[in-house]
């Protein structure tokens, strides 16, 4: 008998000051800040549905169709902590068989642990009725996962309480502040990368000789300004902060024994196309940040996105742009026909690389997690099992 079911959606978030380095590693607490800007899930999302049963034997989990191991820590933690504070479904025995899924590569560097922690435990809590702040929650299963509670502009609190409960996450602007915000990824590389986020931190925090000032000193200030400049929609000193916060975090990795590189050629080549492009132009109009992996995430205003999609067609071209570019279909002639101008002109004669990319795609900012139809369920409720 099938007690409750729950289906939900819940975005990828692309930190502009990057979390990395935990203070505890049970309660994932970060040793700094951070703030990220949440992707649309119309081009990036996780799906999560949850069925409770008296019918099922045990709690079980599925990933994109693979059955995964449900009584791993980190799920367990997320899995307790909302039954700890149910409102619904506390009176019958039960267990919940959950199935979810990405429309974009997991454990690639484009924040699937995020999403997808997030996507868990909202839906959790539409299924037991859990009311009040769930980041917290969200950040037990994976730490930037909290910040993928909320649409628009997001920052992480470090908090300073031992226990936790301080260290949550919290909306600066919604997503309808600076709706001209968009944001182009470049994906390098769509494979599992070699070290995960969270061996990572674990070297840097302990190695790295900049951890010290960075978490004391560097992101505390950058935290305090790109906040401003979210505020007055300020994208040049926006755009400045995140690539110098993006470029402090690989230096962190690289400065780490043993060293740690999440970028390839292809991630530099990018890093200085952009900063070749901004100086061309006279001004910041678009911003790369780069997580732990090769893949660009490229912020820019609306006004500058022909352009600089122009610009990465001609130096990463691709045989068929109507699916190597995936974004609105309506850019594509504008792309195509684009003229720069003179001072652009040496940049847009390149020695072009077929295949450095697996594709481009173009997104925006856009809203936290969604409750979806039953009719977008992921479970069959006759078996229990996920349907595809």
């Amino acid at each position: 008998m099938v007690l409750a079911s729950v289906t939900c959606s819940a975005p990828v978030n692309i930190a502009v000051i990057k979390y990395w380095g935990k203070r505890d590693e049970k309660l994932i607490l970060p040793l700094n800040s951070s703030l990220s800007g949440t992707l649309h899930q119309d081009d990036l999302k996780t799906t999560t549905t949850i069925v409770a049963s008296e019918s099922f034997t045990e709690d079980a989990l599925w990933l994109n169709g693979k059955k995964e191991d449900i009584n791993a820590v980190r799920y367990q933690n997320v899995l307790n902590a909302i039954r700890s504070r149910a409102t619904k479904l506390t009176d019958k025995k039960h267990f919940v068989h959950i199935a979810s899924i990405n429309n974009f590569p997991t454990a690639a560097g484009l924040a699937s642990s995020a999403s997808g922690y997030c996507c868990l435990v909202f839906t959790l809590a539409q299924l037991y009725g859990v009311d009040g702040d769930i980041s917290a929650i969200a950040r037990m299963g994976s730490g930037s996962a909290c910040r993928s509670m909320f649409g628009g502009f997001v920052k992480w609190e470090m908090g300073q309480k031992e226990d936790g409960s301080d260290s949550v996450a919290i909306q600066v602007q919604p997503e309808q502040h600076w709706p001209e915000m968009n944001i182009i990824v470049l994906v390098v590389n769509d494979k599992k990368k070699e070290t995960s986020s969270t061996d990572g931190m674990q070297k840097s925090a302990a190695t790295s000789v900049m951890m010290k000032e960075r978490c004391a000193v560097t992101v505390p200030q950058r935290m305090k300004d790109i906040e401003e400049a979210i505020k007055n929609k300020d994208f040049e000193t926006f755009g400045d902060i995140t690539m110098k916060d993006s470029d402090d975090f690989h230096e962190v990795c690289a400065t780490t024994t043993p060293p740690i590189y999440y970028l390839n050629d292809t991630s530099r080549y990018i890093i200085n196309l952009i900063n070749r492009y901004n100086k061309a132009s006279g001004s910041i109009k678009c911003a790369y940040t780069f997580d732990a992996g090769p893949n660009a995430c490229v912020y820019l205003p609306k006004d500058n996105v022909v352009e600089v999609l122009s610009l990465f067609l001609k130096h990463f071209p691709g045989q068929d742009i109507s699916t190597y570019y995936r974004g609105p279909k309506e850019n594509i002639a504008a792309i195509e026909s684009y003229q720069p101008p003179k001072n652009l002109q040496s940049l847009f004669s390149p020695e072009t690389t077929f295949d450095s990319l697996k594709y481009i795609l173009h997104t925006r900012v856009g809203p936290g997690p969604i409750v979806l139809n039953e009719s977008d369920s992921l479970i069959d409720n006759t078996t229990g099992l996920p349907k595809l």
